[in-house]
């Protein structure tokens, strides 16, 4: 039961293929109630599926997290790696598949090459079949390249990470409901609950309801403030896959099946797409989240953004073959040194560089590594 700004930051995956399979989809089986049927990775232009990467059907290899070694689930139980009530899934940095049954505390995380399976054991959380406001129907990969999901009621907001060999899971807290939302709430049923969720570079998640009331969060505060309705989607149309493509596309799709349509965010008009995926899809996920200044970034390459800068800062992205410190030196267009920053312990990270009071004009940013090599070099233009 789930998931911009039209632009895109680019987390390219290095350990999934993607090409034009850029999305993949959790789809469901033709019957009136959620049955999984199946993760298969999607060309978003044709809505045609590649390749499956786990069906209902499979008996997968199960690696408890807890107990350091396989064990075997048992499959009538709601907590399994295909258990029959599925609707949460996101693609993390490292190419994975991370997603939850709806009626379990279990994270799962799949390997599509291999088709093995972490079983991360999750005490934080307690969905319930009685209880719609405790299940985690929307997931969606952070800016960070952690994986973030949310319960139907906001009440649980957990962040899924994948740091020194193993996996871990955070309870970050209550999202609660700007006190401007009126009735349209995100902790209530009929206004807020199902849907899927995406994220964009500044730390603010998009919560897309079944209904298609979207709602912006940000992480700083914790508040869920109600932004509109989308439009102009079919009557019988259920959002519950949201994922941004390669193109930085919104892509919407509905637990009905049929066609998909893509979403301008800041006019919440919602148009049909050239394709037809006649199954139910009940959660979309990619590994691209939202980006301001429609610049794709890839997170397997040296990069600085924004290069038309607004509001005051610049990100240092470095890629994962990176060790150590590195210095971020600012030169103006006479050649002068005007900023020098330490960035520390860069591998694989995504750095805010303030600017300070700098003026309007054009500068160079050179991010340089302890031995005083160039790592990337831009010019940016503050205005």
């Amino acid at each position: 039961m789930k998931k911009a700004l039209s632009s895109l930051f680019l987390l390219s995956i290095s350990t999934v293929a993607f090409g034009q399979q850029d999305l993949i989809a959790l789809t469901g089986k033709e019957t009136t109630n959620i049955v999984f049927q199946d993760f298969r990775a999607l060309d978003s232009k044709t809505g045609l599926a590649q390749n499956i990467l786990l069906s209902s059907a499979e008996q997968p290899t199960v690696f408890s997290s807890k107990l350091k070694h396989e064990i075997i689930e048992d499959r009538k139980s709601n907590a399994n790696a295909v258990a029959s009530q599925m609707a949460a899934m996101a693609v993390d940095a490292r190419g994975k598949l991370v997603y939850m049954p709806m009626y379990s505390s279990n994270i799962y995380i799949l390997d599509s090459k291999t088709k093995d399976i972490i079983l991360l054991e999750n005490q934080l959380s307690n969905p319930r079949a009685c209880d719609t406001g405790s299940q985690f129907s929307r997931m969606t990969i952070g800016t960070d390249g952690n994986v973030y999901a949310l319960s139907n009621s906001g009440a649980q907001l957990l962040k899924i990470s994948y740091e020194d060999g193993k996996y871990s899971v955070t309870d970050l807290g209550i999202v609660k409901d700007d006190s401007g939302n009126g009735e349209n709430l995100l902790s209530k049923m009929q206004t807020g609950f199902g849907g899927d969720m995406i994220a964009d570079d500044n730390n603010n998640f998009y919560i897309f309801s079944a209904m298609g009331n979207v709602f912006k969060v940000s992480v700083n505060d914790m508040k869920a403030k109600f932004i509109g309705k989308i439009k102009s989607l079919p009557e019988n149309f259920s959002i519950n896959g949201v994922a941004v493509n390669s193109e930085g596309k919104i892509v919407l799709a509905s637990a009905k099946g049929g066609v998909f349509h893509t979403l301008n965010l800041e006019t919440l008009h919602a148009e049909k797409m050239n394709n037809n995926l006649d199954m139910p899809v009940y959660d979309l996920g990619s590994p691209y989240v939202l980006k301001s200044n429609k610049v794709a970034v890839d997170v397997n390459k040296n990069d600085i953004y924004p290069t038309k800068v607004s509001e005051g800062f610049v990100n240092v992205r470095i890629a994962n073959n990176q060790q150590g410190n590195a210095l971020v030196k600012i030169y103006n267009a006479a050649g002068t040194l005007v900023s020098n920053q330490t960035i520390t312990n860069i591998s694989n990270s995504e750095n805010r560089i303030e600017l300070g009071k700098l003026v309007s004009g054009v500068y160079i940013v050179n991010v340089e590594s302890e031995n005083g090599k160039t790592i990337v070099s831009k010019k940016i233009i503050v205005k």
